[in-house]
């Protein structure tokens, strides 16, 4: 069964930075496309990028020029990259499996960004 721990979250000014960790057990992620989503309050979870099995990125338009996505294989674990961070930026961060049926979702982190 795949677990994953999300990590990294915290309280942040707007223009500020954080990354994120997720750490999977049970799967290799160098073997899977890996997403991250987030869920502010009151909304939907939303998609906020994903790295391939190849390594190749792609982040939400919302996003793109300020967050980037990184995996260390020895660690098994990806990285969220949050720059220039913005209140609307502002909620829980999840990651999981972006090809195929998802894993259990983790607890996820929280992100909350000051004006």
């Amino acid at each position: 069964q795949v677990q994953l721990v999300e990590s990294g979250g915290g309280l942040v000014q707007a223009g500020g930075s954080l990354r994120l960790s997720c750490a999977a057990s049970g799967t290799d992620f160098s073997m899977n496309a890996v997403g991250w989503y987030r869920q502010a309050p009151g909304k939907h979870r939303e998609w906020v990028g994903v790295i391939d099995a190849g390594g190749k990125t792609g982040v939400t338009s919302s996003v793109k020029g300020r967050f980037t996505i990184s995996r260390d294989s020895a660690k098994n674990t990806v990285y969220l990259q949050m720059n220039s961070l913005k209140p609307e930026d502002t909620g829980v961060y999840f990651c999981n499996n972006a090809n195929g049926s998802p894993w259990s979702w983790g607890q996820g982190t929280q992100v909350t960004v000051s004006s």
